[in-house]
């Protein structure tokens, strides 16, 4: 990002003229990252591949195992629910940050409720809804009621801990929900997402806040969801990346990357690059804000 990238971003949060999309990476410091969850139910399960990492594939496993999907998203939730809320009192924490702003819509691929408590402690009043993407069958768009300032809306695109059935998960939803999505698309006459998610997803850039290229999210967000909703790539947006790990002893390998990764985002997406945690990022943002931040 450049001072032209910042200035925009700021004109745009400021007049709500935004919508945030936050992954994991936002509840850092709360939540345990999706490497560290994977390993626990790897080691939970005695998983035996080299992926231990690797969430969508350690979770289809336990599934598998368990006998019971919506079993194993219980327990996720509950293990999830038991660390609490996040510091909201912190200046820099990305929920309490964002929910200060006049923006709308709220959108987010996490399972937590950490939005909607910011929301309140902003005096703000929000309403949450949680994507059918397991609907093979949905007849029409779903409805909500339109999202306001004082009365914004929260919307799971992959499940919320309130319903753990809904929670997109292991390697079998992340394949579903893209099949769906794509037959959604195919009617001609459908989507999955509602009217007033899909308007704030499409007329207003959108501002990327924990995600990492190398996880199943991404790919599924990506390569999915926005790819079937050409008119997304109308305005240029902003992601807060961390540079994935470069595992090679040829010189100036994290610049190469670096230089991958901003050609395949502003090529295809129209996405500028933070580079750094969602911390650093919102330092940068109360910085650049001023003492009224």
């Amino acid at each position: 990002m450049d001072d032209a990238d910042w200035r925009r971003l700021i004109d745009q949060l400021r007049s709500g003229d935004c919508t945030p999309f936050l992954g994991a990476g936002a509840c850092y410091g709360t939540l345990p990252t999706g490497s560290e969850l994977s390993r626990k139910w790897a080691n939970n399960y005695k998983y035996p591949f080299p992926d231990d990492h690797d969430l969508a594939r350690v979770m289809q496993y336990a599934a598998v195992l368990e006998g019971d999907p919506v079993s194993l998203k219980e327990q996720i939730c509950e293990y999830l629910r038991s660390h609490g809320l996040p510091d909201f009192a912190h200046a820099g924490e990305p929920h309490a940050l964002l929910a200060k702003f006049k923006l709308r819509v709220f959108l987010t691929t996490n399972y937590d409720n950490f939005l909607v408590e910011a929301l309140g402690g902003a005096g703000k009043a929000a309403s949450t809804a949680i994507c059918s993407w397991a609907d093979r069958n949905p007849q029409e768009t779903p409805e909500l009621p339109e999202p306001s300032v004082d009365e914004p809306l929260v919307y799971h695109l992959h499940g919320s801990w309130t319903e753990p059935s809904s929670l997109v998960l292991i390697e079998d939803d992340y394949l579903e929900y893209l099949a769906n999505v794509a037959a959604a698309q195919a009617s001609g006459n459908r989507t999955l997402i509602p009217i007033p998610v899909l308007r704030a997803m499409t007329t207003r850039p959108l501002l990327f806040v924990g995600y990492s290229l190398q996880d199943w999210t991404f790919r599924v967000l990506f390569h999915g969801l926005l790819r079937a909703i050409p008119a997304v790539r109308l305005r240029r947006h902003v992601s807060v990346q961390l540079l994935p790990p470069v595992n090679t002893p040829i010189a100036e390998a994290e610049e190469r990357a670096k230089q991958y990764l901003v050609r395949y985002l502003d090529a295809g997406w129209r996405i500028s690059i933070f580079w750094g945690t969602a911390a650093q990022f919102c330092d940068e943002l109360r910085r650049r804000l001023g003492p009224d931040a």
